[in-house]
């Protein structure tokens, strides 16, 4: 996967996508046309192709099908509205400790003790079970006194965790810790710094005393009944030691999307290096942990080869909510993803999208009941006998509700960025949580961008600004690795100084430290553009 030199300068149309580096297992054509993946995805039959997306030949029949690919944006919300089309609705009048009596079938809540709650999305609100705090504490070590100074310093002292102290007479002072229940009539804390006890027992304070000073008030922080946190709020350390505040044992909980991982093609290799052609799989070992990091539960990673009838069948029998798929998307010989939808009857939610690298991305809404290719029986059926056509509607894996797949393209940042467009998003609205708050910082450098597509680049966040990074390549994994987030740049670029929008990764800690950030010059990294 090379890259283009000598881009134009910012504004002007961009070198050939041609040259750029194609999809896995897509070809460039001898006369510098478009690759396979270089053309977006497919919109209803008989629609006019966007400006500057040309049509492509179905690998099947040779037919040209017109391709028209989705603007960012609106993959992004569209990814992020279908998730929450199948997210819980919990229904109201329970109790905030106990899960809703009913809801629907797909993502029921469920009683998370505290520690198993981690990383997870309210599915009810979060509401107080006892006021915070539940009766008046002391803030300070040091003295609690009744009426004005110099008070009598009575022998005894309150600890924090003491039921019942004894309330306090008119010109008496306590030693009392923080925490502890402030005796009844006490009149304000005197920190023990802020005091001192001569040799007749007398307390004297050094400053000016004002009644209710260090004394924290019961039901300060809330009320019984207040809500403390809306439903979909996700689960961190916080929330854990705020619902122990507040009175909670267990947490009601949607179950974290289930996912499946099909990474696809007959030359990856999982070990060794590179040789006779065959390349290591990447996404394989990177995919899992990332999903995971974005609130799932991968239950499976499977790697298959480059064969339609093995993908149908995966496809057909998983039960994971979302299964993403690695590389096929395009329209390539043995790209046999587009195929596998179509007899399985899926809905094209988004089919391709205007966005470099990985244009050929695709979200797709698989039935509730799947169905067998034309002359293929279903698994426990007998096949279709020689008079009996075949059933278009043979059952394979019943589902109680859609299940959502999303294929990334094989190129690894393409893949990146196939994520972060669609699964991550999918992933929150099935997960009950709001579309992520965008941000924007300003680039320390220009940034080449698309003459059409918006382009994502990886940029680490040093102060105010976000540094473009090299190997921005789409089959380039060096600059992601110590990336904090991919500025999303508008086409035609963005300039210097110029706020872009970012996306955090899910780790998001600043890096760098790999000398990444330098410029390199006029022709240097920064200025290098590869787009797939």
């Amino acid at each position: 996967m090379g890259t283009a030199s000598a881009p134009p300068p910012r504004g002007r149309t961009a070198p050939s996508d041609s040259g750029a580096g194609a999809e896995r297992r897509g070809t460039n054509p001898p006369d510098g046309g478009p690759t396979p993946s270089d053309r977006p995805a497919p919109s209803a039959p008989g629609a006019p192709s966007a400006p500057g997306t040309p049509s492509a030949p179905n690998p099947a029949t040779g037919t040209p099908v017109a391709r028209h690919a989705t603007p960012w944006p609106e993959a992004r919300a569209a990814a992020h509205a279908a998730g929450v089309s199948r997210a819980a609705r919990a229904p109201s009048g329970h109790r905030p400790d106990q899960a809703p009596a009913t809801a629907p079938a797909a993502v029921a809540p469920a009683l998370a003790p505290l520690p198993a709650a981690l990383g997870r999305v309210l599915a009810a609100p979060l509401t107080a079970l006892t006021d915070l705090p539940s009766f008046d504490t002391s803030a300070m070590d040091g003295w609690a006194v009744a009426g004005p100074g110099p008070w009598r310093a009575l022998p005894d002292g309150v600890l924090a965790g003491q039921e019942r102290p004894e309330p306090l007479g008119d010109g008496q002072a306590v030693r009392i810790a923080t925490g502890a229940r402030i005796p009844r009539d006490t009149t304000a804390v005197i920190r023990s710094e802020h005091a001192h006890v001569d040799d007749k027992g007398h307390l004297y304070a050094q400053h000016d005393v004002v009644p209710g000073q260090d004394i924290r008030p019961r039901a300060q922080e809330c009320r019984t009944g207040d809500r403390l946190l809306p439903r979909g709020t996700l689960v961190t350390p916080a929330v854990l030691g705020l619902a122990a505040a507040a009175g909670y044992d267990t947490l009601p909980v949607a179950p974290r999307p289930t996912v499946e991982v099909l990474v696809l093609g007959d030359e990856l290799l999982t070990s060794g290096l590179p040789q006779e052609g065959r390349i290591r799989d990447a996404l394989g070992p990177m995919l899992p942990p990332w999903l995971g990091a974005l609130g799932a539960d991968v239950t499976a990673v499977r790697r298959l080869g480059d064969d339609a009838d093995t993908l149908y069948a995966a496809l057909a029998r998983s039960t994971a909510d979302v299964i993403v798929t690695t590389g096929g998307t395009a329209s390539g010989p043995v790209d046999h993803v587009h195929p596998a939808l179509r007899h399985l009857g899926a809905d094209l939610l988004v089919d391709g999208v205007a966005v470099r690298p990985g244009h050929p991305m695709l979200l797709a809404r698989l039935p509730a009941t799947a169905t067998a290719p034309p002359g293929q029986a279903a698994p426990g059926q007998a096949p279709p006998g020689p008079q009996a056509p075949p059933d278009p509607q043979a059952s394979l894996a019943p589902q109680a509700s859609p299940r959502y797949l999303v294929g990334l393209p094989g190129n690894p940042l393409a893949a990146v960025s196939g994520l972060l467009t669609l699964a991550a998003p999918l992933l929150r609205g099935l997960a009950g949580r709001p579309a992520a708050a965008p941000y924007a910082v300003p680039l320390r450098d220009d940034v080449h961008g698309h003459p059409r597509d918006t382009r994502l680049v990886p940029v680490s966040v040093r102060g105010p600004y976000a540094v473009p990074l090299r190997y921005n390549g789409p089959a380039m994994l060096r600059g992601i690795a110590v990336a904090d987030g991919l500025a999303v740049v508008r086409p035609g670029g963005a300039g210097r100084h110029q706020e872009v929008e970012i996306l955090d990764l899910p780790w998001g800690e600043a890096r760098g430290q790999y000398g990444e950030l330098s410029s390199g010059g006029p022709n240097g990294p920064f200025n290098e553009v590869c787009f797939t």
